[in-house]
This record gives structure tokens, C-alpha cells and sequence, in this order.
């Protein structure tokens, strides 16, 4: 076992958030920690990462533990670069030796200047220069609160690929479906005070969960068939029974204050929209420029009344921008927009969102509308709030006091307040919880009118998306049918195409194959790389244990760490020739195949 949290509790003026909660992070360990905002996910990480102390409970620690933390709402120096930023609190020694890791790091990350200032940044360009951050700092424990948040799907795959090989210990909070399910193995739930530890993967853990609710259930109905006749044994007369047993009565007693299983409570979305009429968003030829570069490129099209359309693409390719170009909020430099009269744009924003912290959440709702006319007849603001999970002590507290996950939430439920005919959604699933992102999704697929969201979420783009947009880096805005899956099939095809197509430009044409064959040196190396290379990963390994060792010294420190990269560029170099030698095997058994 590497760290433990027994007992936890922690109480925030009046509100309980975790209460005798305890995890254990054995080596090896992939959790994620799942369960509806407000639960106490970000705060256990926290408490366990030494970022806060709990009311009560006790955390332990193997000795000389190292972990890193990455927040969700990172705390930054704002005239720090990013380069300042990302080795903060590290001696120059440190950065020295591991600045082209970081750089590597960033790059993937989509940050390229690394002398910006972080004061310039947007709030997922800070997220991203955290996550860099995380993973430079040496650790036996990694404790991650929705890293996936503000990665494009590409950056997703990479930090997906990175983490399965990571060969220490992982505590997340993510709502990344697909991303669960590859990189846990382990899944712990929080919920009502209590927390379920699965040593499952995503898939199987939502199977164990409908287990352990059937039987909760099943016992409760046990219970109650018992109470039934207890009760009814308790409320005869004494006449011709004797006294009664006071074992009898205590049983009794003991099955009236037995707590019935909870079970969490769900967002419940009605469907609210106004009238469209026939016209809805015509886009004819836009294009749009920053600083020289295009970023949107003589774009058209019609919105259907019955669209589903994400749109993917890299950070910074115009995802962003095509969104309010299409709502009037940015105007193109070329072509125009027209939306129709009867169109009603719900609009849910990345990160644009203006909330006092200081109002209270009814008013906040009170003040886009006091009722709506839905499906269910008019509801009031205060009985939509309840079905967004906000009870009545909810409503009375101050925005500034909720979870990040509930002001998202929140503010989900201002848009749908506005009875929209038309939603764009931009990432809509960063911070909302899986529970709440699941009942959006069966929202969306019974919304009568078009839904267009970029997102990153490969998962609700497969439940929601029929078509998908990939906005490039050029400013060519490509159209895919299907969902995300159908989209990702499409584009692997047309990437091989183009990969065989630029082979065949490369290579000259001759008038008869050459036959493929290993030379007797080559031959001897293929029999024998496969041992060479585990060999040489076992060496890497090694070495990462004793940098662990020695995390604390840093002249040992530095030839460890040197020593490191030599080995790996000597594996890397190794798995380059395994990769030819394997290439060139198929050659030669292909050859042999069609003589």
C-alpha cells in the first residue's frame, strides 16, 4: 500500500461533504473516483494529495512518497512563463535536465510558446500547462481532477496512452467514459456518505453496481415484508400471549431503524422548446482570420430542423469561433450568416459564463425566468431547480458556495430556462458529472429541433452525434456522416490512403520487384531483438525505481536521471530496428507467399 485516507470527514459551514470515507492506493492502482457533483470527489483528492485537511481521519503514507497533484481550477503565477510555471518550486539543476521532456510534454498539449506569459492564457491553456506540470514532477502517485478536461480527442488518446504505461500508481476524477473504461482498473464510487470500491473497469463496474442495487433492494423488501408482520405482532394485545419477548421486540425495533439503501438522485430534464419555423441558421461562405492566420474557411451550410452535428478538431483550430459566428456573436470578415425570425439559440459557453458568486442560485434562475411551459404543464423556477437536483437549502445558497460541477449544472438549467429552439453547446461535458451527462444525452435524442456541440467526449459524441464536422487547421471545415466512431473509421481510411499514396511518390518505379531477404547479420539480430528489447525495458524500470529512491538527493538525482534517458534513447533506437526488421520479416513471407 502507497497512501491511504481512513475516516475521512469534512464539513463545509453546516454541509456535510464526505463523512467516514476511506480509500486505499495499493502500487499499481488505477482509480477513478466517480459520482454526482457535490458528492466530495474534489475535495478527497485534495485531503489526500495534502492540499487540505480533513475534519477528522487520518491519511498515511509510504515513506518518502512522492505525489503529484493536478487541480481542477489550478492556482498559477501569472507572470511566470510557462516554461517558469511548469518548474516552479524545482532547483535550475532539475529544469536543466528535463526541460526537453517538458517541451515534449507541452507541444502534445498544444502549447507551443513556451515563454508566454501564464497571465495571457485562457483557463484550458492553464489547465494543460498544470498537466504538464503533473507529469514532469518525479512521483510514485499521481492524483489527477478531470485531466481530460479541454483536451481535444487526439490529446485525449495521448494522455489515455500515456497513463496505461504508467507504471505507478493513478487516483483520478474524470467523467470520460471511454477513457475510464481503458486506463482504471479500478473504479470507486461516492455516494451518499459512502464509498464503493470496484476492482473492475468501467463497463464491469456499472454491471457490479446494478448487482449491489438489486440486492439492496431485495433486502429491503425483506426487511419491510418483516416489519410488516412485526409490527402487526407488536400491535396485538397482551391477552392469552403472556408477556412478550423482549428479544421479539427488540428485533422489531432493530428493523424499524434500519435505513432503507439510497439510492442518487437524478437530473430529470423536461423538454422545453419554442415554435421554429421552416427558416432556421443559412451559413454561406464565412471565413475568418486572427493575426493572418484563417481559422475558418469559406464555410456554407444549412441547419436542419432535425440536426445533430459535433464538431471536433485540435485546440485552437476555430471550433470555438464557428460556434459564434453561427450565433451573431462574432461577425465573419467574408460571407454571412442569416438566422431565421422564429429561431431561439440556446447557447451553452465554454468558459463565458458571468455568475456572481454572491447571488443567490434561485434568483439566478428567477431572473432568466420565474416559469416555463413544458411537456408537464408550467413548472416554476423553484420546481425546475428541484429537478436539477437543487433543493430548497440549494436554492438559498450562494452560487460561490456550489461545486464546480453544480454551477455547470446550474447554469445548464439557465440556457434550458430560455426555452431554445436551436442548442449549441461548447463542451458541454467538462465538470458535469456521468450521471448528469447521461440524462442529457437522452434529453438531446428527444430535443424536436437541431443540436450542434463540439465536444471532446468521444463517448457522448457516439450517443449524440449523426454527423460531425472536423474544423482543420487550415480553416477547411470537412463533413463526415455517422458518429464519432463512423467519423474516426473515415478518417484512419483516408489517412492510409494518403500515407500509401506518398510511399508509392517516394519510391521509384522499377520494371520487377526485388525479392526481400535479411542479410545473415540481420537474420541473427531478428531472433534475438525481442530478448534484447525486454531486457533493455527491464533496465529503464530499474532505473526509475532507484530515481524513487533517491527522489530526495539531487546530485544522485541528476546521474539517475541521465542515465535514464541514455537508456531510453537506446531502447527507443532498438524499437525503431524491431519495427524494420518485423517490416521486413512480412516482406519476405509475403514474397514466399505469392511465388
Amino acid at each position: 500500500m502507497l497512501l491511504s485516507a481512513e475516516h475521512i470527514v469534512k464539513d463545509y459551514g453546516g454541509k456535510p461533504v464526505l463523512q467516514d470515507i476511506s480509500l486505499f492506493v495499493d502500487d499499481g492502482a488505477k482509480i477513478g473516483l466517480v459520482g454526482i457533483n457535490g458528492t466530495g470527489k474534489s475535495t478527497l483528492l485534495k485531503i489526500m494529495a495534502g492540499m487540505e485537511t480533513a475534519d477528522a481521519g487520518v491519511i498515511n503514507q509510504k515513506p518518502n512518497l512522492q505525489i503529484s497533484f493536478l487541480s481542477q481550477e489550478p492556482i498559477m503565477q501569472d507572470d511566470h512563463t510557462i516554461i517558469e510555471q511548469v518548474f516552479d518550486h524545482f532547483p535550475a539543476s532539475f529544469r536543466e535536465l528535463n526541460e526537453y521532456e517538458a517541451k515534449d510534454i507541452l507541444t502534445r498539449l498544444g502549447i507551443m510558446d513556451f515563454d508566454q506569459k501564464i497571465g495571457t492564457l485562457s483557463g484550458g491553456q492553464r489547465k494543460r500547462v498544470a498537466l504538464a506540470a503533473a507529469f514532469i514532477r518525479p512521483a510514485d502517485v499521481l492524483i489527477l481532477d478531470e485531466p481530460t478536461n479541454h483536451l481535444d480527442s487526439d490529446m485525449v488518446t495521448w494522455l489515455e496512452q500515456r497513463l496505461m504505461r504508467y507504471s505507478g500508481a493513478l487516483v483520478m476524477v474524470t467523467h470520460d467514459r471511454y477513457f475510464l473504461e481503458r486506463v482504471a482498473n479500478s473504479i470507486a464510487e461516492l455516494t451518499h456518505g459512502a464509498l464503493y470500491l470496484h476492482h473492475a473497469n468501467y463497463s464491469r463496474y456499472l454491471e457490479l453496481k446494478a448487482e449491489r442495487f438489486e440486492m439492496e433492494t431485495a433486502s429491503e423488501r425483506k426487511r419491510q415484508a418483516l416489519l410488516r408482520r412485526e409490527t402487526k405482532w407488536i400491535n396485538q394485545g397482551a391477552q392469552g400471549r403472556g408477556t412478550k419477548s423482549t428479544e421479539r421486540i427488540a428485533r422489531y425495533e432493530a428493523l424499524q431503524d434500519q435505513d432503507a439503501p439510497q439510492t442518487d438522485d437524478q437530473v430529470e430534464i423536461v423538454t422545453l422548446s419554442s415554435r421554429l419555423g421552416k427558416k432556421t441558421i443559412e451559413i454561406d461562405g464565412i471565413s475568418k482570420a486572427f493575426d493572418g492566420r484563417t481559422v475558418i474557411r469559406d464555410f456554407s451550410y444549412t441547419v436542419l430542423r432535425d440536426d445533430r452535428i459535433g464538431i471536433v478538431g485540435k485546440n485552437g483550430a476555430g471550433k470555438s469561433t464557428l460556434l459564434n459566428m453561427m450565433t451573431g456573436l462574432l461577425q465573419p470578415d467574408c460571407g454571412h450568416v442569416d438566422i431565421g425570425d422564429t429561431v431561439k439559440i440556446g447557447y451553452f459557453m465554454q468558459e463565458s459564463t458571468i455568475m456572481d458568486p454572491n447571488e443567490r442560485v434561485s434568483d439566478y434562475i428567477k431572473g432568466i425566468a420565474p416559469e416555463i411551459q413544458t411537456m408537464k404543464g408550467t413548472l416554476s423556477a423553484s420546481q425546475m431547480m428541484e429537478l436539477f437536483l437543487f433543493s430548497s437549502d440549494l436554492q438559498y445558497t450562494t452560487i460561490g458556495r456550489l461545486s464546480g460541477g453544480e454551477r455547470r449544472r446550474l447554469y445548464l438549467l439557465g440556457i434550458l430556462m430560455t426555452a431554445p429552439n436551436i442548442l449549441l453547446l461548447d463542451e458541454p461535458t467538462n465538470d458535469l458529472d456521468i450521471d448528469t451527462l447521461t440524462i442529457l444525452e437522452d434529453y438531446l435524442a428527444s430535443f424536436p429541433c437541431a443540436v450542434i456541440t463540439v465536444s471532446h467526449d468521444r463517448y457522448f459524441l457516439d450517443k449524440v452525434a449523426t454527423t460531425i464536422f472536423e474544423v482543420c487547421m487550415d480553416g477547411v471545415v470537412k463533413q463526415y456522416a455517422g458518429n464519432y466512431a463512423d467519423y474516426l473509421e473515415k478518417r484512419t481510411e483516408e489517412e492510409a490512403k494518403t500515407e500509401k499514396k506518398e510511399v508509392r511518390e517516394r519510391q521509384p518505379l522499377s520494371p520487377k520487384q526485388k525479392k526481400p531477404k535479411f542479410s545473415f547479420n540481420e537474420e541473427r539480430e531478428f531472433k534475438t531483438i525481442d530478448d534484447d528489447i525486454a531486457e533493455m525495458e527491464e533496465q529503464v524500470v530499474n532505473c526509475s525505481k532507484e530515481i524513487d529512491d533517491n527522489s530526495s538527493d539531487y546530485v544522485m538525482l541528476e546521474k539517475l536521471l541521465a542515465q535514464k534517458e541514455e537508456l531510453q534513447a537506446a531502447l527507443d533506437a532498438k524499437l525503431e530496428r524491431w519495427v524494420y526488421l518485423n517490416d521486413l520479416a512480412e516482406q519476405i513471407e509475403a514474397y514466399q507467399a505469392g511465388e
